[in-house]
């Protein structure tokens, strides 16, 4: 089969031209918006890879510590009738697990440190069931949390800050004191520090303390569990299980899931996503458009032989499809190698962030501020697919008016001069 001409043309003006210096500084500046495409689409793979496994890394070990829906009673108070509120949630067959909790906030000290705390009353035989922490901690921590000996498991940075370790006492002062005839005094008790945890999460690590869920109700002088924890098949389904254990359970009950519970965040990360794909998009865009430049000199560079080939019976369409293949390939060439280069840093990005770190003496990701301490990648087909084709329309768009004006091209001008 015969290639037609158009392609072989395109494909010559496209390659390196040597003959003289004009045509090697147009095949340079070609060579510039073929580079231009393809680190602006590898920008965009690699910032929308990072950015969905920051979110994947951040959900995955938030849902470690956290369950997926929880049920509470209002006001913080006591449930009516929790093992009613079990049986009833269980009942649900997209429910695999249910554990009762109690959730307070309290200080914990340690001599003259004194650190906000986030307590969680828990029953350390259900609890496995709902996260995937407490089973890490089935046979270490959460064996030790026996009733009536009052032991907590701190998080890792928790523990780190008031300067304790297992076997030490801490004080858990509760915020709801005793009325005595010298006014309220905060209810204060003396706790064994007997595991810790590292779930990956600061916001946890640094503030999570995990009791026995009887010892929790003496301390915060509660009849029994404020809440159920749940967790589901699909943590993707968390909300429409939600609205449907809303119509089954009985009583006057809060129901919140995962999804609700940090709402902002997630709302915040998609936006950043959204912004970062329109502003990298133009990056593309302007590399894509600085094909006009180059096709333009390549038109007037090639005037003679665009004449020539008028001459010899080639119609203005095919004059303009040699440099709608130029353009096309700069664009296709350019795409593909941002492809491979985005995507060799988005599935290496754990091996290439240390090295640099390492090289640079910094951390870029301090977990104090973003909850990780790695640069987690995630790339998805859903956010590649559609990069690779807006850089090949930008670029096939691109090359639409030079290809036009070189199709415009009068033989006779053309030709007079030469």
């Amino acid at each position: 089969m015969q290639i037609p001409y158009e392609l072989i043309l395109g494909w010559r003006y496209t390659r390196a031209g040597r003959a003289t210096r004009r045509n090697g500084f147009i095949s340079f500046i070609s060579g510039v918006s073929m580079l231009g495409i393809a680190l602006g689409v590898a920008a965009l793979i690699i910032v929308l890879s990072v950015m969905n496994g920051f979110q994947k890394e951040v959900r995955d070990r938030m849902l470690g510590v956290v369950s997926h829906i929880e049920i509470l009673a209002p006001g913080g108070a006591a449930l009516p009738d929790p093992e009613k509120t079990l049986h009833e949630a269980r009942q649900n067959p997209n429910v695999i697990g249910a554990a009762p909790f109690i959730a307070a906030q309290a200080l914990l000290a340690r001599g003259e440190d004194m650190k906000g705390a986030l307590v969680r009353g828990i029953d350390p035989a259900l609890e496995p069931g709902v996260t995937d922490l407490a089973v890490e901690l089935r046979n270490t921590g959460l064996k030790r949390l026996v009733p009536g000996e009052f032991g907590v498991v701190l998080g890792a940075d928790l523990a780190h800050s008031l300067g304790v370790r297992e076997g030490d006492p801490v004080t858990l002062i509760a915020p709801s004191g005793q009325v005595t005839p010298a006014g309220v005094v905060p209810r204060l008790k003396q706790m064994t520090v007997v595991g810790t945890f590292n779930s990956g999460h600061y916001e946890y690590d640094s503030a999570l303390v995990m009791l026995h869920e009887a010892d929790a109700a003496k301390i915060f002088r509660l009849e029994g569990p404020t809440g159920v924890r749940l967790k589901i098949r699909d943590l993707h389904q968390a909300r429409e299980v939600a609205g449907q254990l809303a119509g089954t359970l009985s009583g006057d009950l809060l129901i919140r899931d995962w999804t609700r519970q940090n709402r902002t965040w997630f709302a915040a990360v998609q936006l950043e996503k959204r912004m970062m794909f329109i502003i990298l998009t133009l990056i593309v865009a302007v590399a894509a458009f600085n094909l006009v430049s180059t096709l333009v000199m390549t038109v007037t560079d090639k005037r003679a032989d665009i004449a020539i080939l008028r001459t010899l019976g080639a119609s203005p369409r095919s004059i303009m499809g040699v440099f709608v293949v130029q353009g096309a390939m700069v664009g296709v060439i350019g795409t593909l190698a941002g492809l491979l280069l985005g995507l060799g840093v988005a599935f290496n990005i754990d091996v290439i962030v240390p090295a640099l770190e390492q090289l640079l003496h910094a951390s870029f990701l301090p977990k104090e501020i973003y909850l990780i301490s790695r640069m987690p990648s995630d790339p998805q087909r859903s956010d590649i697919m559609p990069i690779a084709v807006i850089s090949l329309i930008l670029a096939f768009l691109a090359t639409i008016y030079p290809s036009w004006r070189a199709s415009r091209v009068n033989p006779a001008e053309a030709l007079r001069y030469e």
